[in-house]
């Protein structure tokens, strides 16, 4: 495969290469000539843009609606979201971040226990 690669061309294999390269170019002329058309004719029949919607009602409409109660809420929802608040009114964590929390903890745990008894001889 490498004696192919280091070869030189042949007379006829460059000239088939550059007819395919012509090709290749002229397809890629016509095929954006084509969305210049078409960008064009739909630009052409679209109406007129009428007065922009109010900034105020695009950033309410971009805002995910969020169920107030818990039972409304699906199961993603339960999981990111916290519903309760602690005294000081600071949401408390919710289950997701805790079971994150925890994981991380218990690969922490494992990591140094693994360590020390590396290096101590016993496994490794």
């Amino acid at each position: 495969m490498a004696q192919l690669d280091t070869t030189p061309l042949t007379d006829e294999e460059r000239a088939e290469l550059e007819e395919l390269r012509a090709e290749k170019a002229r397809r890629e002329r016509a095929e954006l000539e084509e969305l210049r058309a078409a960008r064009a004719e739909a630009s052409a029949s679209a109406p007129a843009p009428s007065a922009a919607p109010a900034p105020a009602a695009r950033a309410a409409a971009s805002q995910p609606v969020v169920p107030t109660s818990p039972e409304e809420r699906t199961f993603g929802q339960r999981m990111v979201l916290s519903s309760d608040e602690d005294d000081d009114g600071i949401p408390t964590m919710p289950p997701a971040q805790k079971i994150v929390i925890g994981i991380c903890l218990l690969c922490a745990v494992c990591l140094a226990l693994y360590v020390v008894l590396s290096n101590a001889g016993v496994i490794g």
